[in-house]
């Protein structure tokens, strides 16, 4: 069987064909394009109709090759868009960097408290969950959008009610909302009154590896391509990646891409008091795998230095990135990656230096490769902390951290890793949300019979690639100047 996957990310878009002969899967690339968000005066917002019209092409790309049995789309997750009885798109997507929740934080705190909040549904306390977006329209006036509306659709929802006429939620994509009941598999009343929202603007929540159905005749005759069945994989990309992590016993799980997210699995929630002092999040995917995790900024600051130095008439290949970062000097900056001031875009080389140990200079009196060797080591330790922390949380010791996605092509990052978490780092898949997406295909069409038989296939079929640490007690004295920065900010904010 022959299968399409689908990741959308913040910054690109990318179609790959799986193909399953009973021993390995094989990937091969169909199309890619890049995303990114647009700006229009203070507010950031996703060119919907562009991603829709390229992976259109893609599909009738891959479809004329060779015929497809199934389509899946997994993406980022919280951002939505609203339509009419009719099928009408009624406004554009927002960005979930939008900063019209940081405006209205204040207020919308004011009405449920943080720590409230969190014992609902244990997500992650941030900016840009659903709850907040829909909380700050409220608080801008624009509830009348969501009164009036036939349907809310989350991003990845609303591709597949315009390739099927299914009109769905599926259950990953609910879970990152903070407005999911986790036992009952439904919207907390609580917080929809709270937001005075109607149940039924969200479509029924749908579990991952469901078959939704065929691509409409409509779409077929638009596109002249033959029919295919769309399942609702674990939408959000991160829960499709993890599910690609090929685990030994007892591994941690670090996914790595524009946002890193580190973590593992685990039967049910836990939800406490200590979860939510460190922030660590509940997030939804298959039944029996469902993630305990922590956000990390991730390789955004790789990506928005580069931009920075292109910007300025440095250009940068990535491979260039990783070599000028060796040659710097080690840890002449130290910088805590989740400062929040470094989530917007722009600026990012001059904000490092302002957010830094001990500030002084300027941007032009570093070198680009020590700012983008800060990063690398600074991520490394912040993957330590969040992993300490996360086994406090489960009592649990994780012996090797499997790293997947694009950052497992990043020896840099891959090494620094290692060094600074003392464990051995297993490196790969790359495509590990696609290759993920594609897994829960094969269970919807009963090519595989459950995530471990997946996992046995992934290991069979890809390439991993091992480091093991080095210059342990150099990470260990690092360790602790970087905790002193963060425990210096964390007293600053009270």
């Amino acid at each position: 069987m022959d299968f399409l996957a689908f990741d959308l990310g913040a910054s690109g878009g990318k179609m790959f064909r799986g193909a399953y002969d009973g021993e390995r899967l094989r990937l091969s690339p169909v199309y890619d394009f890049r995303n990114r968000m647009i700006q229009l005066g203070d507010s950031l917002y996703w060119d919907f109709l562009g991603i829709y019209q390229h992976m259109c092409m893609g599909i009738r790309k891959a479809a004329h090759e060779k015929p497809l049995h199934s389509f899946g789309v997994d993406s980022f997750n919280n951002d939505f868009s609203l339509i009419s009885a009719q099928g009408d798109m009624l406004l554009p997507i927002r960005s979930y960097r939008d900063p019209r929740t940081e405006r209205h934080r204040d207020a919308i705190y004011g009405q449920i408290s943080p720590e409230r909040l969190y014992s609902y549904t244990g997500n992650q306390i941030a900016p840009f969950n659903t709850f907040m977006q829909l909380a700050a329209m409220k608080e801008e006036g624009q509830g009348y959008l969501l009164d009036h509306a036939h349907r809310l659709l989350f991003l990845p929802d609303l591709i597949g009610y315009y390739l099927t006429g299914e009109q769905y939620t599926e259950y990953s994509v609910a879970s990152e909302t903070q407005m999911l009941d986790w036992h009952g598999r439904d919207w907390i009343p609580h917080l929809l009154d709270l937001l005075k929202l109607r149940e039924d603007l969200f479509a029924p929540i749908i579990m991952p590896g469901t078959v939704v159905g065929p691509i409409s005749q409509a779409f077929q005759r638009q596109h002249q391509v033959p029919s295919f069945s769309h399942v609702a994989v674990c939408e959000h990309d991160t829960a499709s990646a993890f599910l690609s992590a090929p685990l030994r016993d007892n591994s941690a799980i670090l996914s790595c891409g524009t946002w890193t997210i580190i973590g593992a699995e685990n039967e049910q929630p836990v939800i406490t008091s200590y979860g939510f002092e460190h922030n660590i999040a509940n997030e939804g995917s298959l039944p029996g795998h469902h993630r305990i995790s922590y956000n990390v900024m991730g390789l955004w600051l790789i990506q928005q230095l580069r931009e920075d130095y292109a910007l300025g008439g440095q250009p940068f290949e990535y491979e260039d990135i990783k070599a000028i970062a060796l040659d710097a000097p080690a840890f002449q900056i130290v910088i805590n990656p989740d400062d929040p001031a470094f989530y917007s875009p722009g600026g990012m080389a001059a904000r490092i230096i302002n957010g830094r140990l001990n500030p002084a200079g300027s941007a032009d009196s570093y070198e680009p490769g020590a700012l983008f060797r800060c990063v690398y080591e600074c991520l490394a330790l912040q993957y330590r902390w969040a992993l300490e922390k996360i086994e406090t949380l489960l009592g649990r010791r994780f012996d090797t951290i499997s790293l997947i996605g694009g950052g497992s092509q990043d020896e840099v990052l891959c090494q620094f890793t290692a060094d600074a978490t003392n464990r051995p780092v297993i490196a790969g898949p790359v495509q590990a949300s696609s290759v993920g997406n594609m897994l829960v295909q094969m269970l919807a069409h009963g090519e595989i019979g459950d995530i471990h038989q997946g996992r046995e296939i992934v290991r069979q079929s890809f390439r991993l690639q091992e480091y093991f640490p080095s210059d342990t007690a150099l990470w260990q004295e690092q360790y602790q100047r970087f905790l002193a920065l963060v425990h210096a900010q964390e007293a600053v904010k009270g």
